[in-house]
Order: structure tokens, then sequence, then C-alpha cells
């Protein structure tokens, strides 16, 4: 609908004049730092970062200055972007999902996608909680790692978290997420590498529900290998366990009751007990509950899973289900690489690449919610039709610059749709990246 389009443009509009409104706490010297007149000031600063496509440098600021003989250098660009701190586009990111955020449910429950992708940036060596050296004649490179909660229902980014690959720790950095959103009634869905008491612990202390992909049983490293689980191809369990860092003589007789206490390592985090534990301190123990569900998914493929969702409203079938919408987020890391241009950067230094990082990930959003509002219309054809997001982000991108109309975007929109075929798969291949010169660089 026009009117929605005109609504998230007019959020955004405002997150960013909200934004130029404080512009002192979001540059390096308040006192010096965009106070005189000139061709790019702070705001045109945030709208050019955020509408940047694919383009070099040069293509992009003659689009965003109309090929206009009175353009900014790139060089001036350079320098203001400069001047522009870290927080700035982190702040105008909350601040845009804070405007546009509306609670769609399922079930009762907000499904809440979390993962992790790399991304390759230009080689600095100077930064190195990014930099690689390489090995066995491999260039040296560096990897930047972002981390996402994800709402599957509103297609958009709620939470992120962006550092060095050095750095990276996707468990911590989910607890930190989960612990700073004031979302209610939430369902955190992960894939494995997010096996761990500790996010366990985090949900269940913010009144979260969790289903997690975890090793299978036969894996020895997993959580489910310390359980004595039925011996069968496919289960449904629920557990009752009492984990502690304490080991004395009573606990260690405790823990060799495997299904209900577990004693957790001084060499794994856990938030909500003791980290060290004195001889004559009382033993404190943490209590949490769960179920450990293994179901088929081919002739001879099975996954396992571990939640804490009622086994009456979420038995195994609906658990399959939920984990498959789960997609939704590696889906938008493909679009936000390729489509958005989170690959494409205008910069080496990484303070200036994580600006843009920050941009890319607001104008997903921008468009995300823009073509949730363009209705599609049904047609006696074979497949069903959805809006071809490639086209839908440009048409977005200059909506945002003013230079197209809301009932304009929507009816270009329709135009360009692309079938929907279930039942697709690709595989997912890996490969070297280099960064493309800013001479040679097309748009």
């Amino acid at each position: 609908m026009v009117n929605d389009i005109c609504v998230v443009k007019r959020k955004l509009d405002e997150a960013v004049s909200q934004l130029c409104e404080v512009s002192w706490m979001f540059v390096k010297n308040p006192e010096s730092d965009f106070t005189r007149n000139r061709k790019l000031p702070f705001r045109k600063m945030i709208s050019l970062l955020l509408a940047m496509e694919g383009g070099s440098l040069s293509k992009e600021m003659l689009k965003h200055f109309g090929y206009s003989a009175d353009i900014a250098s790139s060089s001036a660009f350079v320098q203001q972007r400069n001047k522009i701190n870290a927080d700035a586009f982190p702040s105008l990111f909350d601040l845009f999902v804070k405007k546009t955020d509306k609670e769609k449910l399922y079930k009762g429950y907000r499904l809440l996608a979390a993962d992790g992708s790399d991304i390759h940036i230009p080689t600095d060596p100077d930064d190195q909680a990014s930099y690689f050296p390489g090995s066995d004649k491999q260039s040296a490179y560096n990897i930047l790692h972002l981390d996402a909660m994800y709402d599957l229902l509103q297609r958009t980014y709620l939470d992120v978290n962006l550092d060095g690959k050095r750095n990276e720790n996707e468990c911590s950095a989910l607890c930190s997420m989960v612990d700073r959103s004031a979302f209610c009634n939430a369902l955190l869905i992960a894939d494995r590498g997010y096996e761990s008491y500790n996010l366990f612990a985090h949900c269940q202390e913010k009144g979260w529900k969790f289903l997690i992909r975890i090793k299978d049983v036969a894996s020895s490293c997993g959580i489910a290998h310390g359980f004595t689980l039925p011996d069968s191809d496919e289960f449904d369990f629920s557990l009752s366990v009492s984990l502690s860092t304490k080991q004395t003589n009573q606990t260690k007789a405790l823990f060799t009751q495997s299904n209900s206490f577990k004693f957790v390592p001084s060499t794994s985090r856990f938030d909500y007990l003791p980290k060290k534990n004195r001889k004559h301190s009382p033993t404190v123990f943490y209590d949490i509950s769960f179920r450990i569900v293994r179901f088929k998914l081919s002739d001879n493929s099975y996954e396992t899973v571990i939640t804490n969702l009622d086994s009456v409203d979420f038995p195994p079938s609906e658990l399959k289900k939920l984990y498959n919408m789960r997609w939704g987020i590696e889906t938008s890391f493909r679009e936000l690489k390729y489509t958005v241009g989170l690959l494409h950067f205008h910069a080496k230094k990484v303070e200036y690449i994580y600006q843009e990082v920050y941009a890319r990930l607001i104008m997903y959003n921008f468009s995300e919610l823009v073509t949730s509002h363009v209705i599609i219309h049904k047609s006696d054809t074979k497949y069903a039709y959805k809006v071809n997001f490639s086209v839908a982000v440009h048409i977005c991108r200059q909506l945002f610059l003013g230079n197209v109309s809301p009932p304009d975007v929507e009816a270009v929109v329709q135009r360009y749709v692309s079938p929907i075929r279930p039942g697709r798969t690709y595989p997912r291949y890996s490969s070297a990246k280099h960064a493309v010169s800013f001479i040679y660089r097309i748009a």
C-alpha cells in the first residue's frame, strides 16, 4: 500500500533527522567537525553512505550530485567521513529498528533466528583483529565477522555484532544480544555452533524459548553425548538438569546421575554460577529444563535439536517446520551481500568499512519493509510470484533519495517479479575473495 510505503520512508527520514539534531555526539571533534558550510555536510554524508551502490566512489558521487559540475571531490568525501565517529551508524541502525519494529507472532512467539557470516575486506595488516597472514603460499587477508539476530516473520535485522574474525565468539555475542533485547515471548532458533548451556540459561532468564540444532548423539563432543537417551532413531526426551561448577565428593557422587546433574568446567563460560568456589562455600546449582528431540529428515538423515518449548503445542513435526524456517536468515545474508552490496566497499580502512556495513544493514531493512507492503496480484499461472529483490533495492534507494514517489515505487516493483519455485536446493561453494581496485570497478 502506498500509505505504508510513505510511513516507512518517513520513519527513516525521521531517524536520520534525529541523528543530525545531535550530530555533535557522533563526530570526533565536536567543536570543529561539520561546523563550516561545505558541499558535504553531516546529513548529506549520512544519506550518501546509506544510498551507495557497488560503483566506484567517483560514480557514486556523480549520481548523488546529479552529474552536476559543482560536485565534491572524492578526497573531500574521504575527509568528511573521517570526521564521523564509530557510534553514528550503529545508533542510526538501532533508531530505525525501534521506529519500524512490529510484533508479528507465530503461535504467540516472535521467531528470531541467529547466525553469523564472514565478510572479506581489503587487506590491512594494521587491524590485528581481522588480519590473517596466510600460509602455504596463500596471500594475507582480513575478515570481519557479523553476528546477527533476524526476525523471520518481518524479515529484518533486529540486532547485530560486528568484530574482527580473530575475536569471533558467536555464543557470547548472541548472549549479549539476548540480554539487551526488549522483546517478550520470543523463540530463538539457531544452528549448530550455538550449543551452549550458557546460551540456554540466558534465554531462560529472559523468559525466551529456544530451538537450537545440536551435535548428534553419536558425537563425542556435544551436549547430547553426556545423557542416557532412548536407543532409537527418533525420540523426544525431556530432561531437568542441575548444573554446578563445584567439585566435591558429594557433587561428584551426584554427577554420576548423568540425566539429572552436570558439572560445568572452568573452561566453559557460564554466567549464572560462581566462577571460583571456595572449599567451605555452599554448593550452588542452576536448574534448567529442556527437551532433546531427534527426528528424520530423509531416508538416511536425522537431526537433533534441543528446546524448552512445550511438547504438546510443539511436537517433533512442528519443531522440524520451525527449524526449517531458520533458512530465512541464510537467504538474508545472501541478499545482504550480493544484492544490497555488502561485498563492495568504498574504503580500505576498517573504521570506514564499519560505516558501510551498518549502512547496508539499514538499507536492507528499509528495502524489506517497503517491498513487504507491495501487493503482488495473483494470476492463473504455474507458480506464485514474489518481488524481485534486486530491482526493489535499487528502487528503494531512489525512494530514499527522493527521486521516486511512493506510488511509482509500488507500480515499478509490481512489474519486476520472480517465480517461487519450492524445493530447489543449491550446493554451497567457497572461494577466495580479493579486493577489486576502485579504478577498475564497474557499476
